[in-house]
């Protein structure tokens, strides 16, 4: 019996994510932003972006809702809402 060999993973670039989130999105607030990048470092689908303080954001068509992102905010600056279907 042959078996198909797969030659590269799948990747979360090519499948959105997103539609995977667990009824909850991150919330940045961008109040209280110190522009450490540790929301950006954490998030397991790389799907934080921002540069400077009060810029970033999140991509929600690959985002999961995990909520790494809030957890890890030292300035308390983003929060976890109920996803709106």
């Amino acid at each position: 019996m042959l078996v198909p060999i797969i030659s590269k993973p799948g990747t979360s670039q090519k499948s959105k994510t997103g539609s995977w989130r667990i009824n909850v999105k991150p919330n940045f607030k961008q109040k209280n932003c110190v522009a450490c990048r540790m929301c950006v470092l954490i998030c397991p689908e790389c799907c934080v972006e921002g540069e400077a303080k009060n810029t970033f954001r999140y991509d929600p068509d690959y985002c999961k809702g995990c909520g790494g992102c809030a957890a890890v905010c030292p300035a308390k600056d983003i929060e976890m809402l109920p996803e709106e279907r």
